[in-house]
């Protein structure tokens, strides 16, 4: 569809680095499937807070660009 943009959305990333919650903010809703489904895939290094894996909620900003 030749569609570019961003998508944002809300993660949380749990104590073990995995995405355990993804929520749409914004974004194409061509695009935002797509997004969603690369997200949930990604694995983060644990947040700490005082030497202590926790859970930790964020946002993704992924973006789509047009190869020339």
């Amino acid at each position: 569809a030749r569609i570019q943009g961003t998508v944002v959305v809300r993660v949380v990333v749990d104590k073990e680095g995995s995405v355990s919650n993804i929520q749409l903010i914004s974004g194409h809703p061509l695009l935002a499937p797509a997004a969603i489904e690369a997200v949930r895939e990604w694995k983060y290094k644990p947040y700490l807070l005082n030497g202590a894996a926790v859970e930790v909620e964020t946002q993704v900003l992924v973006n789509f660009r047009l190869s020339p």
